[in-house]
């Protein structure tokens, strides 16, 4: 293969253009700038707004405490500065830093001045960080302008995309100036570029500089932050969010959160919050069209289907309802693995074999992602394999299905053991995964042809480009009776029939209402609480039968470029209908960095939230502690107590037997104590589900030590999973060798 010279001019301009790009970045850094408000920009409820825009309070309102504050934000630890202007006719008023409902520091305003700066530390990363102005409700107040600056950075957002925008450039060059033995094709580049670009695409409306509030985003963020803890408290795998509730911790287990990892190793890296979660999308993205490419390319020969499969895939309207909408982070990753699930049932069944490795990575895809997700996809397996039984066994194809079911297995008992352990020994609250009447979520069909809107919360389509291959799956299947069928046919015409089901099961057609009368059916419909989440794996059927379809009729035949600019078209109205909320406008005001981009970096129009499944039964917001409770206080003296992760240490004194100390730690199951001696506490449970211990009444000092873990069942099982990744590697390895050895052979004999 014969390679063109690159000059030295062409080289010189590259790095010098590559230069230029990464000091505008630099120079572009939001992170180095200070939060600013005016006193009017505070969140207030009382108070008037003058010429100045700052914010009078008067002796007149009759209130006093908190009347202004910043947003609550997700800030990094670090030191930071503030600096307050307002003018004060007398004293005590204050301003305080909050951070979960504790109060860090309070500085007095003296009224003698008009401006004070100070300075403050955050000894760990804040979740909802705020500062408030506390009015003594004496003379008058008048907030002027509130500012806030870190020593460093509030994030490092800009270095990230340095890094990537260099690591890039770098990839360039090598392709560029490497040896042209190791270059793509044309047709590889045709499709990589296509799936990249529609990964970029899809994420177009991602790139504003603020985050569109989904109905579930706040959970997902706390998933996010609740990781990045218990990582650095060094849990691996992370099963208690340490710092979730307040401080009391939260259970991490029994939400997937494999892919989580990203964000959370980002947040390590102090980049922010927000823009952690919009890398999780961009790779939810990617991994859509990497799916649907390898998995319609299994199955299907025409390059053209192939690329429609990608683009209808990826731009399907259910992902970007889940992703904007609804803010449904779980959904939208087991979206990513469907392609390949259905791939791979169709090889095991009746395609190529070798690819029983697809079912594998579909099904622990879907299932490190959500878990309701896992179980539609599991009953999806099960009912295939019922349909093509005998042709199973007559094949022996159950060695295929055999195989993957236990590497399955293996590569995820490190999150199945300590999932069912806490699913049937702990004592969680799970009600309120039922709340759903299943019928009253029903969707109104009409919806199946509108493009997206996500100012209608209950919105949810199919979309007109999946519905034409519906139309083309019914044209290939059902009208083409001359045809030779094939066994692929079956398998398409079964998806066909499975997608149809699935969709009429989403609408108020379907006779749900009737049926939950049947206690099974009830049980089961309750548990799925919407019936709209039939829509992702109903689309994933007709995304097969579709394009498929498409390459193999003959009465399509005459029309196929036609109807594939079409159906492209069709579904790039997806991206064209996600609206731009323009009052989003990240400078209106250019005498302010103080930005909806800046403030949503933090979360700070969004907020965490941590749901109330899988907390301990009885462990409510109100009965949240934040401090140690004694039940007598009169003869009890809590000396210290240190928490740092799921590590704490408490030191106290009694003198009279029977009373307790209850500290503010959920008291879930792998949390061990110890006393002084390295003797076994035993851990009760307290108001609210906080640990509580019984003292001992003899004067003397005692020190209790608390930890998580380590649980040997888990440890037991992580163990499994990492020999089972080893033992793969090292076959992959060999093989590798193998065919590198025989390579090298036959360019021996040949020369």
């Amino acid at each position: 293969m014969q390679t063109t010279e690159i000059s030295m001019k062409s080289k010189i301009i590259y790095l010098v253009t590559v230069c230029m790009i990464g000091l505008l970045l630099w120079m572009g850094d939001e992170g180095r700038c200070p939060l600013q408000y005016a006193g009017s920009h505070l969140q207030h409820s009382v108070g008037l707004i003058d010429s100045e825009d700052s914010l009078l309070l008067r002796e007149s309102v009759a209130v006093n405490g908190v009347v202004a504050s910043t947003p609550q934000y997700v800030m990094n630890r670090g030191t930071y500065t503030f600096t307050l202007e307002y003018a004060a006719e007398e004293a005590d008023s204050v301003l305080e830093l909050w951070e979960q409902g504790r109060k860090l520091a309070a500085w007095p305003m003296d009224p003698l001045r008009s401006k004070m700066t100070e300075e403050f530390t955050l000894s760990k990363d804040a979740k909802q960080m705020q500062l408030q102005v506390n009015y003594s409700g004496k003379g008058a107040l008048t907030i002027k302008k509130l500012s806030l600056m870190p020593r460093t950075l509030f994030y490092t957002d800009t270095y990230f995309f340095l890094l990537i925008f260099f690591l890039c450039s770098l990839a360039v060059w090598k392709y560029w100036t490497g040896d042209g033995k190791k270059r793509l094709t044309q047709e590889q580049l045709v499709d990589y570029s296509v799936i990249l670009g529609v990964a970029l695409l899809a994420t177009t409306p991602m790139m504003q500089t603020f985050l569109y509030n989904g109905d579930d985003l706040c959970f997902h963020l706390a998933r996010l932050e609740g990781l990045k803890d218990g990582i650095l408290d060094g849990q691996i795998p992370v099963n208690i969010q340490p710092e979730g509730l307040g401080g009391n911790g939260y259970l991490n287990a029994m939400y997937p959160y494999l892919f989580l990892y990203i964000g959370a190793f980002l947040r390590i890296c102090r980049v922010s919050l927000g823009l952690s979660y919009k890398v999780l999308i961009f790779l939810a993205n990617l991994g859509s069209a990497v799916c649907a490419y390898a998995a319609v390319r299994s199955m299907c020969r025409s390059r053209r289907s192939i690329i429609l499969g990608v683009v209808i895939y990826t731009l399907m309207p259910y992902r970007f309802t889940n992703i904007f909408s609804r803010g449904d982070l779980g959904e939208t990753l087991a979206l990513v693995f469907w392609p390949l699930l259905i791939a791979g049932l169709y090889h095991v069944i009746m395609g190529e074999r070798k690819y029983w490795y697809f079912l594998v990575i579909g099904f622990s895809g879907i299932l490190q992602s959500h878990i309701l997700s896992a179980a539609y996809a599991a009953a999806f397996c099960v009912v295939t394999a019922l349909v093509w039984c005998v042709k199973i066994l007559r094949e022996r194809r159950y060695v295929q299905i055999l195989k993957a079911v236990g590497v399955t297995i293996l590569l995820n008992i490190w999150y199945l053991v300590p999932f069912v352990y806490y699913y049937f020994k702990e004592d969680l609250s799970t009600e309120v995964l039922r709340w759903s009447g299943y019928f009253e979520q029903s969707i109104n069909p009409s919806n199946f042809t509108q493009t997206l809107s996500l100012y209608n919360k209950q919105y949810f389509s199919f979309g007109l480009a999946l519905l034409g291959c519906v139309g083309i799956g019914v044209i290939f299947l059902l009208c083409e009776r001359d045809r030779k069928k094939t066994e692929r046919d079956g398998f398409l015409l079964y998806l066909l029939v499975l997608g149809v089901m699935l969709a009429f099961m989403t609408t108020g057609y379907f006779p749900s209402r009737a049926m939950l009368a049947n206690s099974l059916f009830h049980n089961i419909a309750t548990m799925m609480q919407f019936p709209w989440r039939f829509l992702g794996p109903a689309s994933a059927c007709f995304l097969f039968v579709g394009v498929i379809g498409l390459s193999e009729s003959q009465i399509l035949k005459p029309h196929r470029n036609q109807l594939f600019a079409l159906l492209v078209g069709l579904n790039l109205l997806v991206i064209v209908s996600v609206p731009s909320d323009n009052s989003h406008m990240p400078y209106a005001n250019a005498q302010s960095v103080a930005s909806k981009g800046h403030e949503s970096k933090m979360a700070s129009n969004i907020g965490l939230f941590y749901a109330f499944e899988w907390r301990i039964e009885g462990a409510g917001d109100d009965e949240m502690a934040l401090s140690v409770v004694t039940s007598d206080i009169e003869h009890v003296t809590v000396k210290d107590f240190r928490k740092k992760g799921t590590k704490a240490v408490l030191v106290y004194t009694a003198d009279a037997e029977g009373a307790y100390i209850e500290i503010p730690i959920q008291g879930y199951l792998g949390y061990r104590a110890y006393d002084e001696n390295g003797d076994r506490v035993t851990i009760d449970r307290g108001l609210g589900a906080r640990m509580r211990f019984t003292v001992k009444g003899d004067g003397m000092e005692h020190q209790i030590n608390i930890r998580y873990g380590p649980v040997p069942a888990f440890v037991l099982a992580n163990l499994v999973t990492a020999l089972t990744i080893a033992a793969f590697v090292l076959q992959a390895w060999k093989r590798r060798r193998k065919s590198a050895s025989e390579e090298g052979r036959e360019e021996t004999q040949e020369a």
